[in-house]
């Protein structure tokens, strides 16, 4: 239980409350498509009139799993590529490969598993996700290396994690649209944007050692601009998605927290005042996503 605990921690499973909820959007964009094709034919209903033959459980599982593989094999990678730092980073010296708790062989042969695992599942779903989980894996495993020589590697995370709506979507439909691809857009820029908060901690270290992220290329006051700047993006990609979309209040009622928790973490961090960064990193961006997915998807039901 204790190795389960130690491989959960490496990996901050409990991050995975940022892109898991985009990934249900994308896939009740697709289910919801699938519905509009099939000329709303129904043969059975629950709850919100969806199809009960069309609520593929199994391709659900699926989807849920190539999120957590996918995400497991990034984050080990990332804990694996970078012990060396880590170790010299008093705020990260406790992570558990320099700590010794788990070996760097061990967080190797994690990495493997779950790529292996994930690629295993899109066999599972269809061709072409089959097909793009190796871009897939390679934008993930990627970005571990983007540090070492460009500041914009916030936006290559960002890239990473906006792979849950549109790869959900294809995994439903198997096909690209413009509305999941919106909700793709607006995850690059709101998560390259709250990286580049999380950031701020470690602008003295990165330039002590040569590492590359908007706060040590910029400075932290100048950092936070872009990062205001990236989510201003963000905002406008859900708003265009919205009125695209012909979503009705539910939608809107969501946008406006989503809105509310990336104007509530600029206001709690500062360049000189960051004793806040956890709580605008983890929880208004937490509370932002699962509420946010929770009233789109309540919006599309309804329809």
């Amino acid at each position: 239980m204790s190795t389960v605990k130690n491989y959960l921690s490496l990996i901050r499973f409990s991050h995975t409350i940022f892109a898991m909820p985009f990934a249900m959007i994308g896939f009740a964009l697709g289910d919801i498509s699938l519905l509009r094709v099939r000329q709303w034919n129904l043969n059975m209903t629950v709850g919100w009139g969806m199809n009960i033959d069309l609520l593929d459980v199994g391709l659900f599982l699926l989807v849920i799993l190539c999120m957590i593989f996918a995400r497991s094999a990034a984050m080990a990678f990332n804990r694996y590529l970078d012990v060396s730092w880590d170790a010299l980073n008093p705020r990260t010296a406790v992570r558990e490969i320099p700590r010794g708790i788990i070996s760097k062989g061990s967080a190797l042969r994690f990495v493997i598993f779950n790529c292996v695992a994930f690629i295993v599942c899109t066999w599972f779903i269809n061709p072409l996700c089959f097909a793009l989980s190796f871009v897939a894996l390679a934008v993930v495993l990627g970005y571990s290396y983007t540090k070492r020589f460009t500041p914009f590697c916030h936006l290559v995370l960002g890239l990473g994690l906006s792979l849950a709506p549109i790869g959900a979507y294809l995994a439903v439909t198997g096909h690209f649209a413009l509305l999941p691809i919106l909700f793709s857009l607006a995850v690059i820029f709101w998560v390259s944007g709250f990286d580049i908060i999380y950031a701020l901690q470690d602008e003295e270290f990165d330039k002590s050692h040569q590492l590359y992220s908007m706060p040590s290329w910029l400075g932290k006051a100048n950092a936070l601009h872009v990062s205001e700047f990236l989510h201003i993006l963000s905002i406008s990609c859900v708003v265009s998605a919205g009125l695209y979309g012909g979503f009705g209040w539910w939608y809107w009622a969501g946008v406006a927290v989503f809105i509310g928790m990336l104007v509530y973490q600029h206001a709690i961090v500062r360049p000189n005042d960051l004793s806040r960064v956890n709580l605008a990193f983890m929880t208004a961006n937490g509370i932002a996503s699962v509420v946010f997915a929770v009233f789109v998807i309540t919006d599309l039901c309804l329809k």
